[in-house]
């Protein structure tokens, strides 16, 4: 990725002081996905780094990943899987709980959504403490699928989020 895309990426995140609770900085990436060219040039970025014709199904995370991991998956020519909060799928789920930086969570993905061998690609905007993408990581291998990488749109590296993510291929587009 240019310094230049890197740059602009920066520059669309906007920070939210003492959101959701005070003493945390949110990280708004609605400026980003607003400005087109930075949209784009994120999607083009992940895509480019784990190269076209590699993924067979893209998941993303509830529910910002959505808004990223979907134009992943449509450039990759793979599928789109949703993880999500529970009872929001219909059918027979794999669940997984996780601990966040600030509170406990559950995430959902239907068992017929990923086929044993799937090369999944796992997309979210944020990594912090990594909780989130180990369940979406210990859930598409419940589905005996592998987890070809997890690429995020940026990275709180000083809450460690990425140590918890051993062995696997971690892409940030940009640093925090």
């Amino acid at each position: 990725m240019s310094l230049d895309l890197a740059d602009l990426l920066r520059r669309r995140v906007r920070d939210v002081p003492d959101y959701p609770k005070p003493g945390v900085v949110f990280k708004d990436i609605s400026p980003l996905l607003a400005d087109h060219v930075a949209f784009a040039g994120a999607v083009d970025a992940i895509v480019a780094h784990h190269g076209r014709g590699t993924i067979d199904k893209v998941v993303g995370i509830e529910a910002r990943g959505f808004i990223v991991a979907a134009p992943v998956a449509y450039h990759f020519g793979a599928g789109f899987v949703a993880l999500r909060k529970p009872g929001k799928l219909p059918r027979a789920t794999y669940a997984a709980d996780y601990a966040l930086e600030y509170g406990e969570a559950t995430l959902e993905v239907h068992k017929d959504a990923l086929s044993a061998g799937d090369r999944v690609l796992i997309v979210d905007d944020v990594l912090a403490t990594g909780g989130t993408a180990a369940a979406a990581a210990g859930l598409v291998q419940q589905a005996d699928a592998v987890v070809a990488g997890v690429s995020v749109l940026l990275e709180l590296s000083f809450l460690g989020g990425r140590d918890r993510l051993t062995g696997l291929d971690v892409h940030a587009l940009i640093d925090y």
